[in-house]
């Protein structure tokens, strides 16, 4: 953690092609957590009748509490509803605004960034080891936002700083890099918040936990595949431990636990069949050991995308 990245200019995202030119005061204007053994990936707070939730739930105790069956289901009932008569996309394109913070010091640089969209791509796509869910992202646009308040403490500064600099509609992914404290890697809202809070959406994690980065066990990009898991609607798979609905998702087998670190693939620990997806994206194993989404997430994803977030159909996902 003591070694820092220091933050690349805007003239050299502008030369890399790396966003499109800004207008002169979009650059001045920018001027779940869990125990210290598994930095935080903050999970979904309780969901509320109609398959809504605060988003200031995220910030009630070190992390949200586990949904019970009851929440989960009130969500998937929802969708159900919404979902009647209406074909889910079997591809889809997010396309994505980065706002990458700084304190004029330390930050994510141009090669981080673009290694975490090929990241996003290649584990959504399937390329590592899992199933090809659908979805693909598109850079639409980044811009370089120099606050120190921000870029330390987003949490705290979380309602400015994202009203004051999110894009686009509930399709467009805002994904914040910044410095969190050490005990979080990450925090996302969820596609049934935007109705309520469409100002809060988006992800927001550490960009020392880009591939490449500073933080030993999370330096492989898999922190925004895995927030960005929850932007699109997954549960995680320890949901509700061995209780039904679990996470919701028939094809990953419930755990009664996270896993720690990199747990054997023999890891078992509910009585139902299946061993526990200690190696999939939604877990809080190690990075090293995350390798994959099932094709029923895929689907919940896809699920989720065209009731909640959609706009305007898109067949063609980039890969």
């Amino acid at each position: 953690m003591a070694r820092r990245v220091t933050a690349v200019s805007l003239a050299c995202l502008l030369a890399a092609g790396l966003i499109p030119p800004l207008p002169p005061d979009a650059a001045a204007a920018a001027t779940g957590c869990a125990s210290p053994s598994r930095p935080a990936r903050p999970g979904p707070a309780t969901p509320e009748a109609g398959g809504h939730a605060h988003h200031d739930a995220l910030r009630l105790g070190p992390e949200p509490r586990t949904p019970y069956p009851a929440d989960v289901g009130r969500v998937l009932a929802e969708l159900d509803k919404r979902l009647q008569g209406r074909e889910p996309p079997a591809r889809v394109t997010v396309p994505i605004w980065v706002h990458i913070l700084t304190d004029g010091v330390s930050g994510a640089s141009t090669a981080s960034v673009n290694a975490q969209l090929d990241t996003l791509r290649a584990a959504y796509g399937g390329r590592l080891g899992g199933a090809a869910t659908g979805v693909g992202f598109r850079l639409d646009g980044a811009q370089i936002v120099r606050h120190a308040g921000w870029f330390t403490d987003p949490m705290a500064h979380e309602e400015a700083m994202k009203t004051t600099l999110r894009k686009g509609g509930p399709e467009t992914l805002n994904l914040y890099l910044a410095q969190l404290d050490g005990q979080v890697l990450g925090f996302s809202t969820y596609p049934y918040w935007y109705r309520d809070s469409p100002r809060l959406d988006g992800v927001v994690i550490d960009w020392r936990t880009l591939p490449g980065g500073t933080l030993a066990n999370y330096n492989r990009g898999y922190t925004g595949v895995h927030e960005i898991g929850h932007w699109l609607g997954l549960f995680h798979t320890f949901e509700n431990g061995c209780q039904s609905p679990g996470d919701g998702i028939a094809d990953t087998s419930p755990a009664a636990r996270p896993a720690k670190g990199c747990p054997g693939g023999a890891k078992d620990t509910c009585p139902q069949s299946g061993r526990d997806p200690v190696h999939n994206f939604m877990d809080y194993a190690h990075d090293r050991c995350m390798s994959e989404f099932t094709r029923g997430q895929g689907e919940r994803m896809r699920e989720m995308w065209v009731v909640y977030r959609d706009r305007e159909p898109d067949a063609a996902a980039s890969s």
